[in-house]
């Protein structure tokens, strides 16, 4: 298995162990199956999907963002970093999966009134995904922009968000579509979703609420035929006329959802590089591996020069990118899961997402490179995850937006008066 420079301490060397293990035997044998299957097998409740999620729940691994107290496991940030990277090693759809299945019950346990108890109990006590959630944000109007909308200056200008709420008695009706990439919507049985209220000017004046995907109104499209990802399904929710109770919006629309939607981003950023890093390696092992065995020109490939310096550049990148992920992941757990002061520096976590998708896919590209014309092969999984490292640019953000908001963030984060005439005086003065 891949070294760790950590000086590790014994029990979280064996849960890396552990968890390399359940991926290399369960996780990665059903990712390539699912990848091969059509879009509406992988999804029904006999698929390799299914076997693995409730695999994953047996395991807790829907709970590492919960702390013990509440039902969860007493991990430190290093140890979920771990998990996830593993996760990712193993399939980058199905780490997505487990990681989105979070979202709707961890912020209603964090977030949400005392009468969401019950359901997280049930989600928490889950060993055979009866309950799994998504998270609904893209709509057909509005991509990666959504990321924008609380630091861009012309967010107003983004236009008027495809689900709408509004509130009718103790009841939030809700109506409109989201778009067909989100993550696990044809298999979740609860969204946590994103919705813009009636009256708001844009998307930034929205709820973030729980909806049971079984309520009367709710609609699933069919499963999106993906060239990345493919076991991870996504699809298309509708919402036509959906009531839920009062006690389902688990942010209301005031000031503080601007603030939990950018921390819930930081959040999900350190999970998406974590899984990033994963592929990475997955894709730097595949490699080495074959340039072992392969041999060209009279010599294994791994005796020439060319590709010991790429393998080389590989090692690098990974090494760098998983280091810079775990000092991010361990600011933002802190932050958010320790001290629950949601201050967690978005920069630094859209950085750490941007730089490991970057690094996936540079090193998967490299890699498939070595192994020439038979890495086009789908004989080859690095064939699966090149495309799956090319659909990690565009998921959960385009690397494009995502620098975006990130540098809206660097620029507001240095003091104001850092080029007033007195400042730079001082700045100079010895």
């Amino acid at each position: 298995m891949y070294p760790d420079l950590d000086e590790l301490s014994d029990d979280a060397r064996l849960l890396k162990e552990e968890v390399h293990r359940f991926a290399a035997e369960v996780i990665r044998p059903a990712s390539i199956e699912l990848d091969r299957m059509k879009p509406e097998e992988r999804i029904k409740r006999n698929s390799p999907y299914f076997k693995v999620m409730k695999a994953m729940k047996r395991l807790s691994y829907h709970k590492i963002h919960i702390p013990a107290e509440e039902g969860g496991l007493d991990l430190s940030p290093l140890e979920r970093y771990i998990i996830m990277e593993e996760l990712g090693w193993g399939s980058l759809g199905l780490a997505t999966a487990i990681g989105v299945d979070q979202i709707p019950f961890v912020n209603a346990l964090l977030f949400g009134p005392p009468e969401l108890r019950d359901l997280v109990n049930q989600w928490l006590n889950d060993k055979e995904c009866k309950y799994h959630g998504c998270w609904g944000v893209t709509e057909p109007e509005h991509g990666s922009d959504y990321l924008l909308c609380f630091r861009d200056e012309e967010a107003g200008k983004f236009g008027k968000g495809n689900v709408v709420a509004w509130k009718e008695g103790d009841e939030w009706v809700l109506k409109g579509q989201k778009a067909a990439w989100i993550s696990s919507a044809p298999t979740a049985t609860h969204c946590g979703l994103h919705a813009q209220v009636r009256e708001g000017k844009a998307i930034y004046d929205g709820i973030f609420c729980i909806v049971p995907l079984d309520a009367d109104g709710v609609r699933k499209g069919k499963v999106a035929d993906m060239m990345g990802m493919r076991d991870g399904p996504q699809g298309e929710l509708f919402f036509d006329n959906v009531r839920i109770p009062d006690h389902y919006v688990i942010v209301a629309p005031t000031q503080f959802y601007g603030i939990f939607f950018d921390q819930l981003l930081c959040l999900t950023s350190c999970g998406i590089a974590a899984f990033a890093v994963g592929l990475a390696r997955a894709a730097f092992e595949e490699a080495l591996a074959y340039a072992r065995q392969r041999e060209q020109g009279g010599m294994p490939l791994v005796k020439h020069k060319n590709i010991k310096l790429k393998l080389y550049g590989m090692f690098e990148k990974i090494e760098t990118a998983r280091y810079f992920v775990r000092k991010a992941m361990e600011h933002v757990h802190r932050k958010i899961l320790e001290e629950k002061t949601f201050d967690a520096f978005p920069r630094h976590s859209r950085a750490a997402q941007i730089y490991a998708k970057r690094i996936a896919f540079e090193v998967a590209n490299d890699a498939l490179q070595i192994f020439g014309a038979y890495g086009l092969s789908s004989e080859f999984i690095i064939e699966k995850l090149f495309r799956d490292a090319r659909a990690l640019l565009i998921e959960d953000g385009t690397i494009e937006v995502l620098s975006f908001d990130a540098a809206d963030d660097v620029i507001s984060s240095y003091e104001k008066d850092y080029y007033d005439v007195e400042s730079i005086i001082r700045r100079y003065e010895y």
